[in-house]
């Protein structure tokens, strides 16, 4: 079977390492499936979904019943390959997975992984939910996967404060008195829903008391889901949303970790790095006019 990396929307790329590889520098065979296994992992990821999270919503589990390759050609140590995967079939509690492997535009492994959906107590099959089905295929034909909502804190702080209390106080250990404050009943909240209506990410926006100079700040995205967009989803909402109402700038305090991503979307880097709740920051801006 012939595939194009043109037949798929979701592409996983990575490099080939040493210790994957046999004394001809060629890679093991049951490596191809890990290889499989790593870009589902992220297929989820862009569907904005956390995979437990999702499965306990979903009312069960899915389970690999069948996995299958057809090899073209070998990849080699430090090659760059790309990892296509695509859902090519749901049907009543399977869901099939095509998966192809390019060293650019050469196709050099083909695959199929079948899943079931199953009871997890019991591991007895049970109907695709529509929800899911929804998802997979909605994506498949190019659909958003979150939506950004703008709100008050009365309308958007439950969902806001769930996702801010995992990482802020759960991953990150900011005492929880430090996290919440009173800025919260007054800023701008931003939160990001997957099609299942879970929360994924958030942020705010609050004045800074200079005229026209907004505060980004609590942007937090679901640990499992970073590098998948939605913090730039977040932010851009928040950033649109200070130029509509006629401020000239947007400025926040990103932590040095986060440096590069700020940076990516147009920050800039002003003044020295300081230390906020024990973690390291650096004060950015962006000129909205």
């Amino acid at each position: 079977m012939s595939l194009k990396r043109s037949d798929f929307r979701f592409v996983h790329r990575l490099r080939v390492r040493w210790a994957e590889v046999d004394m001809q520098k060629i890679v093991f065979n049951a490596h191809y499936l890990m290889y499989f296994d790593t870009a589902i992992s992220d297929y989820w990821r862009a569907l904005a979904l956390p995979y437990e999270a999702a499965m306990q919503r979903l009312e069960g589990d899915l389970y690999v019943v069948k996995a299958t390759l057809e090899f073209h050609a070998s990849a080699r140590v430090d090659d760059q390959i790309e990892v296509a995967m695509k859902c090519g079939r749901i049907g009543t509690s399977s869901i099939q997975f095509t998966g192809a492997i390019f060293r650019g535009d050469e196709h050099l492994i083909s695959g199929d992984i079948v899943y079931v959906f199953a009871d997890p107590s019991s591991q007895t099959s049970r109907p695709v939910p529509q929800a899911l089905r929804d998802i997979l295929l909605g994506y498949e034909a190019g659909e958003t996967m979150s939506t950004v909502k703008l709100g008050a804190w009365s309308e958007l702080g439950a969902d806001a404060q769930r996702i801010r209390t995992e990482v802020f106080v759960q991953e990150q250990r900011i005492p929880k008195d430090l996290e919440h404050d009173e800025a919260d009943l007054t800023a701008l909240h931003a939160v990001a829903h997957n099609r299942l209506g879970q929360p994924v990410a958030t942020g705010r926006l609050i004045p800074t008391g200079a005229p026209g100079v907004s505060q980004v700040g609590r942007l937090a995205v679901h640990r499992v889901l970073r590098g998948g967009h939605l913090g730039q989803q977040v932010l851009q909402a928040l950033t649109d949303a200070a130029r509509a109402r006629g401020d000239r700038e947007v400025m926040l305090h990103a932590q040095r970790s986060a440096e590069g991503f700020y940076e990516r979307l147009g920050y800039q880097r002003r003044g020295e790095p300081f230390d906020e709740a024990g973690i390291a920051h650096q004060e950015m801006f962006v000129p909205l006019r």
